[in-house]
């Protein structure tokens, strides 16, 4: 761009001769540099247009005039200020990419990636932070291969930023312990409820749905969260709504009562979708809300990971850009 812009000036200066005065555009050379080169290259597309208005003065034969010095000092007032934007960028690439160096980091500890195969299950997983420049947000899931049982989390934190992911986390290392020592799902639930009274104030609450993998179905237990899909091969779809509504996570103490699991069986290629609400309040540009059941169909691609990303471009174009809110969705295919 910048040396199609001082060719154009040249080649335009040229035609018209010396009478209109296009010289001082040359100045729009170093000035496109600046938004990607690099202060280097930036300074020698300057001293090329420098070079290119010397040879053009002499062409109209103004060097030397009034006029002609006043481009030159026009010229080089835009070069230095070029450098300038040119290594203020750099600087700001560089901090934007030890930021998402870290961001990425932090996503390795907290969402980290899922086994695609366990037992006679094959999973696959998507997140999409509402954030800019941000891979991690306020959803959160987990899978937990203990030597027992496989158990799965998918959530939501009320609210976003840091304080949603600062929230996750709690949740995630609570989870990750208590897969491993609890002999049930309630008991995880129990000892997470634990970790968020310790974290969360009164109004606060995380949405999840834990589930515990077994040979021929899963055991689920929804803590006021969307209810996933059970999606068949023959393309039927039904929510998998838990027999008695319980509240999210962090609102246990306003409930007595334990938390009840519910049993699916599965049959072979049965598939069970998780994912948060992120995904059924996306809207598109009328404020109509993504239609998951009536899009499930996409799902039915030979890998899961190919169903996903079926799924994931099927949003992203109802939706005409990026989504509001943050969305994970984890899917689970009996084999």
């Amino acid at each position: 761009m910048p040396f199609a812009m001082m060719a154009i000036v040249a080649i335009v200066d040229v035609l018209a001769g010396p009478s209109v005065g296009y010289l001082p555009l040359l100045s729009l050379g170093p000035a496109f540099a600046s938004l990607s080169a690099s202060v280097r290259r930036t300074a020698a597309v300057g001293v090329l247009a420098l070079t290119l208005c010397t040879v053009l003065g002499l062409y109209d034969r103004v060097l030397g005039t009034r006029s002609n010095n006043l481009t030159f000092a026009s010229i080089s007032g835009v070069i230095a200020a070029s450098m300038l934007a040119s290594a203020y960028r750099v600087r700001r690439e560089r901090e934007l990419a030890d930021v998402r160096s870290v961001a990425e980091a932090a996503q390795r500890v907290l969402l980290r990636p899922v086994p695609r195969r366990v037992g006679p299950f094959r999973m696959a997983v998507r997140y999409v932070s509402a954030s800019a420049q941000a891979t991690i947000g306020g959803d959160l899931y987990e899978v937990a291969m203990t030597p027992e049982a496989v158990r799965v989390i998918v959530g939501d934190v009320q609210g976003k930023g840091l304080d949603a992911v600062e929230t996750a986390a709690v949740v995630l290392g609570a989870f990750r312990e208590a897969a491993y020592d609890e002999p049930d799902l309630p008991g995880v639930t129990a000892r997470i409820e634990k970790a968020l009274t310790r974290h969360l104030t009164s109004e606060q609450f995380v949405t999840a749905v834990l589930a515990e993998l077994q040979d021929n179905g899963v055991i689920l237990l929804n803590r006021g969260h969307p209810a996933p899909l059970l999606v068949r091969p023959d393309g039927v779809v039904r929510t998998l709504d838990p027999p008695v509504a319980a509240p999210p996570l962090g609102l246990g103490a306003l409930v007595d009562e334990p938390d009840s699991v519910h049993c699916l069986t599965m049959a072979p290629e049965d598939q069970i979708l998780f994912y948060t609400d992120g995904v059924v309040e996306a809207r598109d540009s009328g404020g109509v809300f993504f239609p998951l059941l009536e899009r499930a169909g996409v799902l039915a691609a030979p890998d899961p990971e190919t169903a996903l990303d079926e799924l994931q471009d099927d949003l992203t174009r109802y939706v005409g850009g990026p989504i509001a809110d943050d969305a994970a969705m984890l899917l689970l295919r009996r084999r």
